[in-house]
């Protein structure tokens, strides 16, 4: 009789155990869930990056993560840039890793996550990047959707309770594959997005993404009482290159210029093809002197490019106009890019190859 008790007792306990799991499991469903809503709301693709580094240290536990993706969607390298949180990057090495490295087809073929230990004791060692080990992650992770990788993930220090160890339970394992694998969706969608809104040409935002998104910057800049500038750029004399060496020419022209100004700005800065050979540039919580920091560096990087087509060497310069919200006086973006154009035309008029910071008194452009 007692053993039958004891019996019972046991299955009780079993029963009771097999319920926590199973109300476990539909909490962690119930959160995938609101993972998914969430991400996929984003269609800013740096805001999204954040929103999944932020996601997955608070649902793993860990003090830090980072995200090597594609810069842009015809890029032939994974590249981790400033999407990290709680990493130490060394300053020496360029976080690049090319899509054709054996890493990454390693990652998309076997779809799990992995410790360092583990790929080191899975694969050669040379193929393991020192740009993945120098920041000795907890966990590297593969963004995957359907055949193609979308980006890789690497988790910090887990954060961990006295009598708990360190190790990735399988559960675990499983369930940041689920959340990469909706990462990784999101991702995709705002790839798309960014192909829709993109200039083939330069790579640059189209003029209407741009107001868009310079409108609702300007809404939280005023709520929150922060600077934002912007940037009107001309190429002088651009219909030289036309012109003298044909449309080919131009295009290459407009190609490199248009590449300066991206690397000339942050990742939370945008940059827009305004229409022929004219740019515009959002800099985003900047005040008038950081502005005109940036823009004299822009116009500096290009006047001493010296560019190269089909063996004809030539000179370029761009002219800039500046204006910028203080937070405080109403504008809206029209009006703000508007204000910059003038600042353009002054420059133009005053000889060109020159940056000007408008101001209300500016005088509306004479000529086009």
């Amino acid at each position: 009789m007692n053993k039958m008790k004891q019996e019972g007792k046991n299955n009780k306990l079993i029963s009771e155990a097999q319920i926590e799991e199973y109300e476990k499991k539909l909490y962690d469903y119930g959160q995938l869930i609101e993972i998914s809503k969430s991400l996929c709301s984003v269609l800013e693709f740096s805001t999204l990056i954040e929103s999944i580094l932020y996601t997955c240290m608070c649902q793993m536990r860990v003090l830090g993560a980072g995200m090597f993706v594609l810069k842009s969607f015809d890029s032939d390298c994974f590249t981790l840039d400033n999407n990290y949180s709680g990493f130490d990057p060394d300053t020496e090495l360029e976080y690049t890793i090319p899509t054709s490295h054996p890493l990454i087809s390693y990652l998309c073929e076997t779809n799990q996550a992995y410790t360092i230990d583990e790929l080191e004791s899975n694969l050669d060692k040379t193929v393991l990047l020192k740009q993945i080990s120098s920041l000795n992650p907890s966990l590297v992770v593969p963004l995957k959707l359907k055949n193609h990788l979308n980006g890789v993930l690497l988790l910090g220090d887990r954060i961990m309770l006295d009598d708990e160890n360190c190790y990735y339970t399988d559960y675990e394992r499983d369930q940041i594959i689920k959340i990469a694998s909706l990462a990784s969706i999101a991702i995709n969608n705002a790839s798309l997005i960014e192909q829709t809104t993109t200039d083939m040409m330069t790579h640059l935002k189209l003029k209407h993404y741009f107001f868009t998104v310079l409108a609702e910057k300007l809404d939280f800049c005023a709520l929150n009482k922060m600077p934002i500038s912007v940037l009107m750029l001309d190429i002088d004399f651009f219909k030289k290159f036309n012109d003298t060496y044909g449309h080919a020419c131009g295009d290459f022209v407009l190609q490199k210029v248009s590449k300066t100004i991206f690397e000339s700005i942050r990742g939370q800065d945008l940059a827009g093809r305004y229409g022929g050979e004219e740019f515009v540039v959002m800099l985003y919580n900047t005040d008038a002197d950081a502005a005109m920091m940036v823009a004299e560096r822009i116009r500096k990087n290009i006047a001493e490019q010296e560019l190269i087509y089909e063996n004809n060497k030539m000179s370029l310069t761009i002219s800039i106009g500046v204006s910028v919200f203080d937070g405080y006086n109403s504008v809206n973006a029209k009006d703000l890019v508007e204000l910059a154009d003038r600042a353009l035309y002054q420059s133009k008029e005053n000889g060109r190859n020159r940056v000007t910071l408008a101001d209300e008194n500016t005088p509306p452009p004479t000529k086009k």
